[in-house]
């Protein structure tokens, strides 16, 4: 039986002190269980989509080059056009733009890589003497047991690099699938894609629908806006950096140009590792002094790029804090590698679609009535009255 609970002088009463620790522990217990049911659907969902991947990741890629697409395909369509012969157009025009881009750079990759290997191998030498010079002075029996087990070593592992060269034959041929597989849902994307609002109502119902079709609406103008906010951020580094190379005649600055625009879909980080490659191929093709003005261009560039670009184009398109794009990028990347960190920040910025759309109707079900609820038919607004002192 519960113990009647001590009076105050003010009269109320006093909670009785083990009470007060059972509903802490009770309220902590029960958000622990909410957090590891949270965990483990997380951990659910993770280990189907590493089994799905295969299928997801063309959906993916389809749905990111579809926001590319869509606005010369709405316009076309605007105009009359069918939406077939809309889609086909803006994706055959997608494709020939992308293999004369590839064709252009492929030429430039085989005329300059051979001398781009002799001066490395002089880069290593010159290196190898720095080494042995002074403050260092290593001696040549320490460099020469140095390589001769990392020779060793790799001849240890010639049986996994035979498997390897397999997995790469395997992988050639996975990704001319997945290639396929995003051309045919692009297609499909940009043609029926207009229809799938309305087909999501026949589904989840009218009250359901309507979420889903704003929850939908809002993520794909999210996904745009991303897309067009990383196309202007890489055009504006691949010029200023292009222009750069091609004044001081780097190796390869063709190469490097597109590298450094493709990299800036990556946030944060393909833009440091396309300004690192630069300043590497100046140093060994050009010298000391021109991978230092190098450097100092790419640091110019992204000092513009993280100062002025992305905190007035991404806050617009995105939302999101540095910290998490960075983490974003960081956890995509060491999951599914490079496309994995290509997918994060899209991925996340839906996420955060989906969640503020889900505060907001939780704000609408919980804020204050509206002042019509609590106005009369005359119009007059009623004011309860006040409640009375407490007792002393």
């Amino acid at each position: 039986m519960k113990e009647p609970s001590e009076a105050q002088p003010n009269g109320k009463s006093w909670r009785d002190r083990g009470d007060v620790i059972g509903s802490g522990i009770l309220w902590v217990a029960k958000w622990s269980l909410c957090i590891v049911a949270i965990a483990a659907g997380a951990w659910v969902l993770g280990s189907i989509t590493a089994r799905l991947w295969v299928v997801l990741l063309p959906v993916a890629l389809a749905i990111v080059v579809a926001t590319i697409l869509w606005p010369p395909t709405r316009w076309l369509t605007q105009h009359k056009v069918a939406p077939a012969l809309a889609a086909t157009i803006s994706l055959v025009g997608f494709l020939a733009i992308l293999s004369g881009v590839i064709a252009l750079i492929v030429p430039s990759v085989a005329d300059q890589a051979p001398e781009l290997a002799d001066k490395a191998t002089a880069g290593v030498n010159q290196v190898r003497d720095w080494i042995q010079g002074p403050p260092l002075r290593i001696r040549d029996e320490q460099l020469d047991s140095a390589v001769e087990a990392i020779v060793g070593r790799l001849q240890s592992s010639g049986a996994q690099i035979a498997s390897g060269v397999f997995t790469g034959v395997s992988t050639a041929t996975s990704v001319l699938i997945t290639i396929f597989l995003v051309v045919v849902l692009v297609f499909f994307f940009l043609k029926d894609g207009v229809r799938l609002l309305p087909w999501m109502h026949t589904v989840f119902g009218s009250r359901s629908g309507r979420h889903v079709e704003a929850v939908l609406e809002r993520v794909w103008t999210t996904l745009g806006g991303f897309i067009r906010t990383q196309a202007i951020v890489s055009l504006v580094d691949a010029v200023c950096i292009g222009a750069a190379l091609f004044i001081l005649d780097v190796p390869l600055a063709l190469v490097l140009t597109v590298i450094t625009f493709i990299g800036g879909f990556i946030p944060m980080v393909g833009a440091f590792v396309a300004g690192a490659l630069a300043v590497l191929v100046a140093l060994v093709g050009n010298g000391f002094t021109t991978a230092l003005i190098v450097l100092g261009v790419v640091i110019a560039v992204q000092q513009l790029e993280g100062n002025v670009l992305q905190p007035v184009l991404q806050s617009r398109s995105m939302e999101l804090h540095a910290v998490i794009v960075l983490l974003a990028v960081t956890a995509g990347g060491s999951l599914y590698g490079i496309t994995g960190a290509f997918l994060a920040v899209p991925v996340v910025a839906m996420i955060a679609v989906v969640i503020r759309y889900i505060g907001e109707q939780i704000d609408a079900a919980t804020g204050p009535p509206r002042p019509e609820a609590d106005e009369p038919d005359g119009g007059e607004v009623v004011v309860p009255p006040p409640s009375p002192e407490p007792a002393t």
